[in-house]
C-alpha cells in the first residue's frame, strides 16, 4: 500500500489532494517539520523531519516523502507527476506530449512562481505582523505579474492547464498559487485564471484536503 509521510500543513497537502482526486487508499503517516517543535529531538517529541525514523525514510530531513511498495520517492511534484502516471487515469497523461506538457508546467511552477508566491504568504500573512518585511512583499507581488499573465492565457484557451481536462498539472499549480492568495491585486485582472482556480478550489477532494488541514495544530 501506498504510505504518504507529511503533515497537510506542508507541501504534503498536493500529495494528499490527489490520492484524494483519484480514490487512492493509502496510509498517512503525520510527519511535522522540525521548525515547529520547540525540540524536536526530545524522548516525548511527536515524529518530526529529525526523527530518527522518519531520517531513515528521507535522510533530506524533508516532507513529504512516499514509499509505494518499496519505491521511495521524495519532492512534492515529482510524487504527483508520478502517482499521476502510474494511478491518475485522466488526471495523468495520455501520450508523450501531455507527459512533458504536466512536467514543464510542475517546473515551471516551481521556479516561475513559487520562491515568489511564498514570500507573499510570509510577508502578508503568515508571520506575525512585527515580522513581515514589507519590501519583500511588494517585490515579491511585482514578480508574479508576468508569470500570473502568462498562465491566464494558457488557461483562456480551455480553462485547464493540459488536455482540456483537469489533471496533476492544474493540482500543482494552483496549489503553489494559492500562496499568493493574500496579494488579490495578482488575481484581479486574470478572469481566466481566477474562475480555473475556483473551481479547482470547489473539488470535493480540495475541500476534504483543506478541513483536514485545518484541523491540524497550526
Amino acid at each position: 500500500m501506498l504510505t504518504i509521510y507529511g503533515v497537510h500543513r506542508s507541501r504534503a497537502s498536493r500529495n494528499l489532494w490527489l490520492a484524494g482526486e483519484i480514490g487512492l487508499p493509502f496510509r498517512h503517516v503525520p510527519v511535522i517539520q522540525s521548525y515547529r517543535l520547540a525540540d524536536p529531538d526530545a524522548a516525548d517529541a511527536p515524529l518530526n523531519t529529525r526523527s530518527p525514523a522518519f531520517l531513515a525514510v528521507n535522510p533530506n530531513g524533508r516532507i513529504p516523502s512516499i514509499d509505494d511498495d518499496g519505491l521511495v520517492l521524495h519532492e512534492s511534484l515529482a510524487i504527483n507527476l508520478y502517482l499521476a502516471r502510474r494511478y491518475g487515469g485522466a488526471l495523468g497523461p495520455a501520450d508523450a506530449a501531455e507527459d512533458g506538457l504536466m512536467g514543464m508546467w510542475s517546473l515551471w511552477a516551481a521556479t516561475e512562481v513559487e520562491p515568489h508566491a511564498i514570500q507573499v504568504l510570509y510577508n502578508l500573512a503568515a508571520r506575525p505582523p512585527a515580522e513581515r518585511d514589507a519590501a519583500l512583499a511588494a517585490a515579491s507581488v511585482a514578480a508574479l505579474r508576468a508569470p500570473f499573465a502568462v498562465l491566464d492565457k494558457a488557461l483562456a484557451a480551455t480553462g485547464f492547464a493540459v488536455g482540456g481536462r483537469f489533471t496533476v498539472a492544474d493540482i500543482t499549480l494552483s496549489e503553489v498559487l494559492r500562496y499568493a492568495m493574500p496579494a488579490p491585486e495578482l488575481f484581479a485582472p486574470h478572469p481566466a485564471l481566477r474562475a480555473w482556480l475556483e473551481a479547482c478550489h470547489a473539488r470535493p477532494a480540495f475541500r476534504a484536503m483543506m478541513a483536514a488541514r485545518e484541523a491540524e495544530p497550526a
